[in-house]
Order: C-alpha cells, then structure tokens, then sequence
C-alpha cells in the first residue's frame, strides 16, 4: 500500500468510524483475559511444586472468572456493530485463551483426583506452557501499537510450543518402559492435557497473528 493509498484508507476509517464508533474496547477486554490466562497457568506452575498436592481451589475460582470474562465479551461481540479488527478473530483468540485456562485446570483437577505426582515431564511442559503464554501475553497488549514487536514475541512463543511437543514425545516414551501400567496411564491423561493446552496456545498464536496482519 503506498502512503497515499494508506492515508486515503485512515480518512476512510476515520468517517466509518465517526459513524459507527465502536461501542466497547474489545483489545483491552482481550488484553486483560490474556493476563488472567497467565495468571492461570502461573498459578499451575506453582501448585506443582508442592507436594503432596492439594485440591486445585484457586485453580477453579480462576478458571471461573476468566469463563465470566469471556461470556461478557460474546455478549458485547453481539450487540456490537462495529470492531477494532475482525469479529471472528476477537472470539476465537478469547475462546482459545479460554481452552488455555480450561485445561490447565483439568491437569490439576485430575492430577489430584487421581493421584497423580509431578514428574519432570510434568512440570516441564507447564514451565513451556508458561513461557508460551507469556509471550503471547505480550503479544496481545501489543497488537495495536508495535506489529514488529508483537511478531518478534510470536516466534518465541512457538518456541516454547515446538518445546512442549518434545517434552510430550520424550515423556510418553519414558511412559512406554515403566512396568506399573496404571501409573503409566495417569500420567499419559495428565500429557494429554498438558499437549493440549499446548494445542490451544498454538490457536492462539495463530489468530493472534492473523489479527494483528489484518490491522492497518
């Protein structure tokens, strides 16, 4: 786009948006689900570290708040005409985010229902996880304002997904050679979940991406 051509596009925006102003700050709202995502998963990371583990508690009031958060923006996307950056790409970075949050809970939650105690693996794919969600954290406060930054932190943040595959693969293969085989499908619920969590901090990376090239 040349600069002319760009500054015909702002001139255009800017009478869009005089006339149909965007009702609720929808990158604030993503912004601060994103740092209750981390928040999560930081709360994960520390849980893990005390053993014997105790029932997840806080792990479930956040998990609960950040679903709240979300609902609030579907309900705002709805009576929304207009948004800073495509509709479909404010919900699903949310929802991912969301899935992020919902499976860090189940780790714990089955973690402590079925009696199942933190191994390497185990915490460190949620170290992964945490830097992973970092960097997206950064990502996402930055969308707006700095692209080169925001795609700077986005190949970090598949670093640390590349990272958590690994830890997955090597971990499961550890699982393979133990002779307890109940043992042995606890913790591969528990890499599920983790791989999973994995799974949805590459989503939303990705629409995180996809976003932040459509902004002009």
């Amino acid at each position: 786009m040349t600069e002319e051509s760009h500054h015909q596009h702002r001139q255009k925006k800017g009478i869009f948006d005089s006339i149909f102003p965007v009702e609720h700050d929808f990158e604030h709202m993503l912004a601060e689900q994103a740092r209750k995502t981390l928040e999560c998963v930081e709360t994960l990371v520390q849980w893990l570290q005390d053993t014997p583990l105790s029932e997840p508690n806080l792990l479930r009031e956040q998990e609960a708040n950040v679903d709240a958060m979300r609902y609030d923006m579907e309900e705002k996307l709805l009576d929304s005409f207009s948004t800073p950056f495509d509709r479909q790409d404010i919900y699903s970075l949310s929802r991912q985010m969301d899935y992020i949050v919902n499976y860090s809970y189940e780790v714990a939650r089955e973690m402590y229902a079925f009696s199942v105690q933190p191994d390497d693996a185990i915490r460190s794919m949620a170290g992964a996880l945490l830097e992973g969600t970092w960097y997206t954290v950064q990502g996402v406060e930055a969308m707006s304002r700095d692209k080169k930054r925001v795609k700077d932190l986005i190949r970090s943040a598949r670093v640390s997904m590349r990272t958590i595959d690994d830890l997955y693969i090597h971990g499961m293969a550890d699982l393979f050679d133990q002779d307890d085989v109940i043992e042995a499908l606890r913790k591969r619920e528990i890499y599920h979940h983790l791989r999973d969590a994995g799974k949805a901090l590459r989503l939303t990376v990705d629409i995180l991406h996809h976003a932040v090239v459509g902004l002009i």
